[in-house]
């Protein structure tokens, strides 16, 4: 993800007189167990650069927790907010990445492909020896986490992409996708009436099928959480926050169906979910970033988010979280959410 200034400058999106287009990462290459695409699984040899604002790269931060990956691969968080170099490491003192030496995402994907014309978008994994870019590939870099990586998962790490599941998993990411995931953004920038409403129907629509599918399961797949339910989750989980007012999103609040409500609470108090979202990150990224939208660049104080640590009676319809497996264990140091970006 990269919306830069106006929301009109994106490394996997495409905005103009026409309807919202998202398009391919351009830097697709794999990491494997056999390292058929010259980059082998190694402990210690990759960086993952996300932002905690970005729903796609959230879905890396997720899967990482749960596989119990963070000794074996290294996290950069960008600040919120970006510049016209792209995402920065102002987080970090001195403005470096302490690993990288980087003051600027942009620079691994130069390093990588001199004059590259794209945006620079996050999730991205970084060759720390090189320094350089390695893949920028959203959908593929949590499903080789969970395939790929196995021999540095942790003890009980869950299957978040069980075999016998995966044309069903496949199918329902792929609606998920469409129009949820990619249907908010479709709606936020539209830059025609037809173009909101198509996508404003689409997106509705699906949340309500979501909502009647989960009514008597507890995760989207199968008895445990799965690669769907992370996908779900990173855009629920900033509904309310950002995509209900920001995006006009705005038939209905996700706190306003109980079945909703209830799954991504449920997601959201599992470890390795809530432990990686920060609201504060969210909603400046949004409100400040996407100027085209939202001119003033005022954040607005709410929603209330005093609701997410609430019971939500969802482990009365079964399900095993983890499978056979078990919860990640405490957050690394250094990787906590601030008091400002929680409940």
């Amino acid at each position: 993800m990269n919306d830069t200034s106006a929301g009109e400058r994106d490394g996997n999106t495409s905005y103009g007189r026409k309807p919202f287009k998202r398009s391919r990462s351009h830097f697709a290459d794999r990491i494997t167990a056999d390292g058929r695409d010259g980059w082998p699984v190694e402990a210690g040899r990759y960086r993952l650069v996300v932002s905690r604002a970005c729903p796609w790269a959230s879905r890396a931060l997720i899967s990482r927790r749960l596989l119990g990956l963070e000794s074996a691969l290294s996290l950069a968080v960008a600040d919120p907010i970006q510049d016209d170099r792209s995402w920065r490491f102002t987080l970090d003192e001195h403005g470096r990445d302490p690993v990288l030496g980087h003051r600027y995402l942009s620079e691994a994907y130069d390093a990588r492909e001199t004059g590259y014309p794209g945006g620079v978008s996050v999730p991205a994994i970084v060759d720390v020896p090189t320094r350089a870019l390695v893949t920028n590939d959203y959908p593929q870099i949590t499903l080789d986490l969970a395939t790929e990586w196995t021999a540095l998962h942790r003890p009980g790490a869950p299957d978040l992409y069980p075999e016998p599941l995966r044309d069903e998993i496949d199918t329902v990411m792929d609606g998920i996708y469409r129009d949820v995931n990619n249907g908010v953004y479709r709606a936020g920038f539209a830059s025609d009436q037809h173009s909101y409403e198509e996508a404003y129907v689409d997106l509705f629509r699906r949340l309500d099928q979501l909502s009647e599918r989960l009514a008597d399961r507890r995760y989207l797949v199968g008895d445990t959480i799965t690669e769907a339910d992370i996908r779900l989750f990173t855009t629920l989980v900033r509904f309310d926050a950002v995509y209900h007012g920001h995006f006009k999103c705005n038939r209905s609040k996700l706190a306003e169906d109980p079945v909703l409500w209830g799954y991504v609470r449920d997601l959201y108090q599992t470890p390795g979910f809530g432990d990686t979202v920060d609201f504060d990150h969210i909603k400046r990224h949004y409100y400040e970033v996407h100027t085209g939208i939202n001119p003033s660049g005022v954040v607005p104080l709410g929603p209330d988010l005093s609701g997410w640590p609430t019971p939500h009676h969802r482990e009365q319809l079964g399900g095993r979280p983890f499978g056979d497996g078990t919860p990640p264990g405490p957050v690394p140091p250094g990787e906590e959410i601030p008091a400002r970006g929680r409940p």
